[in-house]
């Protein structure tokens, strides 16, 4: 964890979390990379009504200078809860906020060594698909959003995690398929470009819903 002690050199606490899959994870640590404590349910829906709590709870009565929120992709309602209540944390305890991708995060939970692929449901039957190294942890491909048929023509990691890892490995007729939920625990495992970006949802394409233009 020396790297993460460095990236966070004078930060007192750091509250990462994401809710863009069925999951509503939460993890506090310190600056030097230890997790202090963490809390993972597999909830489905209605973050909204449970992030609060749970990190609330899970900080006693503290507070983090740096925060990290899974941005996606994956549920757009999610996301938007997610990046709504890091925005409003951040205001009211005056603190940084970075976005992360929730893929990565998926990924880097995943047991085993070598190449691995995180793929979630996407909507209209495409994924939401990215492959990664695991030592050093790193993206070895572009975010991509497409059917499970030419997502398996693009993904060769034999392991391959996330909501969508079965429909993709049936897809490809090889490999190991994970139904595993992201842990904001992992988020340090992260490389500093995956935990980085802007806290903004990220998507490999647009919404479904669309802003109306005036007559």
């Amino acid at each position: 964890m020396a790297h993460s002690a460095r990236r966070y050199q004078g930060i007192t606490m750091i509250l990462a979390f994401d809710t863009s899959t069925a999951a509503c994870t939460a993890a506090l640590f310190d600056p030097g990379g230890a997790c202090l404590a963490r809390a993972d349910e597999m909830i489905g829906r209605g973050h909204a009504e449970r992030l609060v709590p749970m990190i609330e709870s899970m900080l006693a009565g503290r507070r983090a200078t740096h925060i990290l929120v899974g941005v996606g992709p994956g549920s757009f309602t999610g996301i938007r809860v997610g990046i709504a209540a890091a925005q409003g944390l951040a205001i009211g305890w005056d603190a940084e906020v970075a976005g992360m991708s929730s893929l990565a995060l998926l990924a880097a939970g995943a047991a085993g060594a070598g190449p691995v692929a995180a793929a979630v449901e996407g909507g209209h039957g495409e994924l939401f698909v990215q492959q990664f190294d695991r030592a050093p942890f790193a993206a070895v491909s572009d975010l991509l959003n497409l059917p499970a048929q030419a997502a398996a023509s693009e993904i060769t990691a034999p392991s391959v995690v996330g909501s969508a890892a079965a429909a993709l490995v049936a897809a490809r007729g090889r490999g190991e398929a994970v139904a595993a939920l992201p842990s904001a625990s992992d988020s340090l495992r992260l490389p500093e470009e995956l935990r980085s970006l802007a806290p903004r949802p990220l998507y490999a394409r647009a919404p479904d819903a669309k802003v109306r233009s005036a007559a």
